[in-house]
């Protein structure tokens, strides 16, 4: 499912236009990323929750030459479904 294709689901179950419900779903994509840039966790209860992790530095190789390479530390979204998510992929 893309995003155009959610919005027409939230719009149809929500009762909304379809302009309404993409400014709701741009709403909550936003405060997601604002929670995230300031490393806070996202709790949608049954849901899941999204949280900031970090990934140190390491060394990889490069695929095209097989070569050693550094990778520099960098922050990483993680998103852990909640029970009622894997109950409903897993029934």
């Amino acid at each position: 499912m893309r995003k155009p294709e959610l919005v027409s689901a939230i719009a149809d179950k929500a009762g909304l236009t379809k302009q309404q419900a993409g400014r709701v779903l741009n709403a909550i994509l936003d405060e997601i990323t604002v929670a995230m840039e300031k490393n806070d966790t996202v709790s949608l209860v049954g849901f899941g929750s999204f949280s900031q992790r970090h990934r140190g530095a390491r060394t990889g190789k490069n695929p095209q030459t097989g070569a050693e390479m550094q990778i520099s530390a960098s922050n990483t979204v993680a998103f852990k479904a909640g029970k009622q998510l894997k109950d409903a992929v897993n029934s």
